[in-house]
């Protein structure tokens, strides 16, 4: 049986290339990050184009999470993935 290329599903390899370019947006903020004794990590991204992500050490409690969550973070990770509509802090 021969299977015509658009018959495969490609939301797998565009969802690791979209993984992929996230992942590195997180890595370039990172260091920023990390300088004040917090990290982020990635926990999904949803249909509707929202990445949802965590927030850990410092920064779960810096009063200005929300600021750097829009103004650096999002900002950061639609530089590479201009197809996300909004990043989310997920809290514990």
């Amino acid at each position: 049986m021969v299977v015509h290329p658009k018959h495969f599903d490609m939301s797998v390899k565009t969802d690791s290339e979209l993984i992929e370019r996230i992942e590195i947006a997180l890595a370039e903020i990172r260091p920023y990050l990390e300088s004040d004794g917090g990290d982020i990590s990635l926990i999904d991204i949803t249909p509707e184009m929202v990445v949802r992500v965590k927030l850990h050490g410092a920064c779960q409690s810096c009063s200005v999470n929300q600021m750097t969550l829009t103004s650096g973070v999002e900002q950061t990770i639609k530089k590479y993935a201009p197809e996300v509509q909004s990043v989310q802090n997920i809290d514990d």
